[in-house]
C-alpha cells in the first residue's frame, strides 16, 4: 500500500486541494510540507501527537518536514477553538519555549541537512514593515471571506480583537515566504486550520501565480468532542517533569473503549494488517488494545524503559501488588506540615492532584479521594508527617489515578 493510501486507510485525511497532485508528490517523496506550532507553553501535549507521527510518516517515506515554530504568530495568538483571547507572551518566554519544543520534536523527527528542517517565523514576521504588509499581502484578502471562516464566526458574537483578526494573514504569509525560500510546496494542519491554510494557497496563486498544496488531518476528540491531550482539566504534557511517564502511560490507557482503535491507527506504528485484525476485539481484548496503545506511546516519547516501568507498575496496582517504586512520587518537606500535620485540601495541591483548594474540596466532597485504604469524607482531615515515613503513604483519585506521598 502506497503512503497516501494507508494515510486515508488510518483516517488520518480531512480535507486536501488538488488531491491527485498531492499523493502523487507524497508517494513519491517529493513533498516539502510544513506544520506550525504555536509555542504557548514550555512543553508539547497530547494534542500535538497527531501532528508529530504525521511529520515522522512522511519524513520516513522521504518526504521533508519543516517543523515552524511561531515565534511571531504566538505574539498574536489563533483564535481557531477559542472563546477568548490567549494570554499575551513576552519574546522570552516564547523563545524558551520554542527550545523546549525543539527538544522534544526530536524524538519524532530527524533534523539535519538534508533532513528535516527547523524555522522560526519571529525571523522575518517581527521584521515586516505593517504599511508595506498591508499593501502587499493585504490587498490580497477580503475581509468578506474571513468574516465567514469558522476560526472567526465562532468568535464574533464574544468579541474578536484586531490583533486576532491578523492572525489569518500572518499564517498565509508563512506558507507564502516558506514557498519562495524553503521551497515548501505544502502545508499540513488541523482540521480547523482549513481557512487559515486556504488563505496561504490564495496568497501564493495570486502573488507568484502558481499553486501550492495543503491538506488537514484529523485532530484528536474524545467522545465528549473536546480534544484530547486534556484530562481532569490539566494537559498532558509530553515533557516527564510536567506528566510523569506513568500519568501519561495511563492517560492512554484510560481513553474511552470507543476512541482506542482510533487512536491505535492515528497514532501508532503498528502495521494496518494487525491494526485491522484488532477492529473486533472486546472486552479483555479491549482492554488489552488499551495497553497496547499506552506502551506504544509512552516508548516513543519516553523511551521502552519507562514505558516497561509504567506498564508494570499498572499492572500491579490494578492487580492489587502496589508496586510503589514505578508509581508518581511527591516528596514533601517540613514546610509542609503545620503542628506536624498536614490537611487533605493541602496535600492534594501539593501532589498535583488538584490544581487548587477548590477543586481539592469538590473532590473531596464528591467521594473521589482515598489516602491509604481509608475514603477522605471531610474537607478538614489532617494526617501526621509520620505517615509519610519510609515508603509513604498511596493517595487514590477517582477509580485510576494513583500517587506516591512522602516525608524526605
Amino acid at each position: 500500500m502506497q503512503l497516501y493510501d494507508e494515510l486515508a486507510a488510518r483516517g488520518l485525511i480531512a480535507q486536501v486541494t488538488n488531491e491527485d497532485e498531492i499523493r502523487e508528490m507524497i508517494n513519491a517523496g517529493k513533498a516539502t510540507f510544513y506544520i506550525g506550532f504555536d509555542c504557548t507553553a514550555d512543553s508539547l501535549t497530547a494534542g500535538h501527537f497527531v501532528a508529530l507521527t504525521f511529520m515522522k510518516r512522511l519524513q520516513q517515506a522521504g518526504n521533508t518536514p519543516i517543523a515552524l515554530i511561531g515565534g511571531g504568530t504566538t505574539m498574536i495568538g489563533d483564535p481557531s477553538g477559542r472563546t477568548d483571547m490567549r494570554k499575551m507572551l513576552t519574546r522570552e518566554d516564547i523563545d524558551h519555549n520554542a527550545a523546549c519544543f525543539k527538544r522534544q520534536m526530536e524524538r519524532f523527527i530527524e533534523f539535519g541537512e538534508g533532513k528535516a528542517q527547523m524555522v522560526n517565523n519571529a525571523d522575518w514576521l517581527l521584521s515586516l514593515n505593517y504599511v508595506d504588509l498591508l499593501r502587499e499581502v493585504g490587498a490580497c484578502f477580503s475581509v468578506n471571506n474571513m468574516l465567514r471562516a469558522e476560526c472567526y464566526k465562532q468568535r464574533m458574537e464574544k468579541g474578536l480583537s484586531f490583533l486576532e483578526f491578523n492572525y489569518m494573514i500572518m499564517q498565509s504569509y508563512d506558507f507564502y515566504h516558506l514557498f519562495q525560500s524553503h521551497d515548501c510546496n505544502m502545508q499540513f494542519g488541523g482540521n480547523d486550520q482549513w481557512s487559515n491554510m486556504l488563505g496561504g494557497t490564495e496568497l501564493i496563486r495570486k502573488k507568484l501565480g502558481k499553486d501550492a498544496h495543503c491538506m488537514t488531518i484529523n485532530l484528536l476528540t474524545d467522545s465528549q468532542g473536546n480534544k484530547m491531550g486534556k484530562t481532569a482539566g490539566n494537559a498532558v504534557w509530553l515533557d516527564p517533569n510536567r506528566t510523569s511517564p506513568y500519568d501519561f502511560y495511563q492517560y492512554w490507557r484510560n481513553v474511552e473503549d470507543a476512541d482506542v482503535m482510533k487512536c491505535i491507527r492515528w497514532l501508532t506504528f503498528l502495521p494496518l494488517e494487525q491494526v485491522d485484525e484488532m477492529d473486533g476485539w472486546t472486552g479483555s481484548q479491549l482492554n488489552r488494545a488499551k495497553e497496547i496503545l499506552a506502551w506504544e506511546l509512552t516508548s516513543m516519547v519516553h523511551g521502552r524503559e519507562e514505558a516497561d516501568k509504567a506498564q508494570n507498575a499498572a499492572r500491579s496496582l490494578f492487580g492489587g501488588g502496589g508496586d510503589k517504586a514505578s508509581m508518581p512520587t511527591t516528596e514533601l518537606t517540613g514546610d509542609s506540615f503545620g503542628d506536624g500535620q498536614i490537611g487533605i485540601l493541602n496535600l492534594l495541591v501539593a501532589c498535583g492532584l488538584a490544581p487548587s483548594k477548590g477543586e481539592a474540596r469538590r473532590l473531596v466532597q464528591q467521594g473521589g479521594v482515598s489516602v491509604g485504604d481509608e475514603k477522605v469524607t471531610d474537607i478538614d482531615q489532617k494526617y501526621g508527617c509520620e505517615l509519610f515515613l519510609g515508603e509513604g503513604v498511596i493517595i487514590k483519585k477517582g477509580k485510576k489515578v494513583f500517587h506516591r506521598a512522602v516525608m524526605n
